[in-house]
């Protein structure tokens, strides 16, 4: 893909400020102005997650039963019944931005890998993520993974998402296993949540790299806007815990891609035609002598 100037003035100088970065749920290009939505954000708005009604319940219940003593002296005491009341109810946020910090930390880690830089000391020195770091090295080296990108913003401006991509990475034994070449490029996505063989890997993964799949561009740590290269119908999702890691393949080819387009228009929905969707209430029709009247 080539970028024009009007005739007469420069093409805009790559660099690091020529990428996109999100805001509040949104890319902008700044070469072109464009806004595109976030792929996250569509998936967060536009995807149900009845799952997680469920997690949050649990997770309230399991801090009730751990707190209770304190919590009955508190609804005892007026002062402090609201206070312990919002902490009991915040539980799922708690637990949210916890295993968020962690999934940052990795996502860190793996990128300072990814690109041969020194791994940050902090986390270096955390005795937390050294068995993250330990089992995705493990990952790199038994499945013999040569990365081609790490952390790449990607955009399609005819559908108007962008998103930023874990990695790109080619495999043998990975290509083997699938029965496809061995130098075939596959996306590849990190998650940390869950548990190792049950919980942490879910379909709409497959949804995210469907559209990381299917973008026009992507820019590189220059900040030049380069076609996004092909890719395979299948990705890859590394399920990397403290006690160990799995490479689940996930489908994201067209049919996929299809999906995540529906699942945009339910978020496009939710954002801008649903706040005029619901009218005022109708008042009750006049009686006979208030229309005499």
């Amino acid at each position: 893909m080539t970028t024009t100037a009007p005739a007469g003035a420069q093409a805009p100088a790559a660099g690091p400020d020529r990428i996109p970065r999100p805001s509040q749920g949104w890319y902008r290009d700044p070469e072109t102005g464009q806004k595109l939505r976030r792929v996250t954000t569509i998936l967060g708005q536009g995807y149900p997650k009845p799952e997680l009604v469920f997690w949050a319940a649990n997770l309230t219940a399991a801090d009730a039963f751990a707190t209770l003593p304190s919590l009955v002296s508190a609804s005892l005491r007026p002062a402090e019944r609201e206070a312990a009341y919002d902490w009991l109810r915040k539980g799922h946020i708690r637990k949210k931005d916890e295993r968020g910090d962690i999934g940052s930390a990795v996502h860190d880690l793996v990128e300072a890998h990814v690109l041969g830089e020194p791994l940050p000391e902090a986390l270096l020195n955390d005795p937390d993520m050294a068995p993250y770091l330990e089992n995705f090295l493990q990952f790199v080296a038994e499945w013999d993974v040569v990365f081609e990108a790490s952390e790449m913003t990607v955009g399609n401006f005819a559908d108007g998402w962008a998103g930023k991509l874990d990695y790109l990475f080619r495999s043998a034994p990975i290509a083997d296993r699938l029965r496809v070449p061995a130098d075939t490029l596959f996306i590849g996505d990190t998650k940390t949540g869950g548990e190792l063989d049950e919980k942490g890997v879910y379909p709409e993964a497959g949804l995210q790299m469907s559209a990381y799949r299917r973008a026009e561009v992507a820019w590189l740590r220059d900040g030049s806007k380069v076609p996004m290269p092909a890719v395979h119908s299948t990705g890859i999702v590394l399920h990397l815990r403290p006690e160990g890691y799995r490479p689940h393949p996930l489908l994201c080819g067209d049919d996929v891609y299809e999906a995540f387009l529906h699942v945009q228009q339910v978020a496009e929905f939710k954002r801008v035609l649903s706040k005029s969707v619901v009218g005022e209430a109708l008042a009750l029709p006049a009686t006979t002598e208030e229309r005499a009247a």
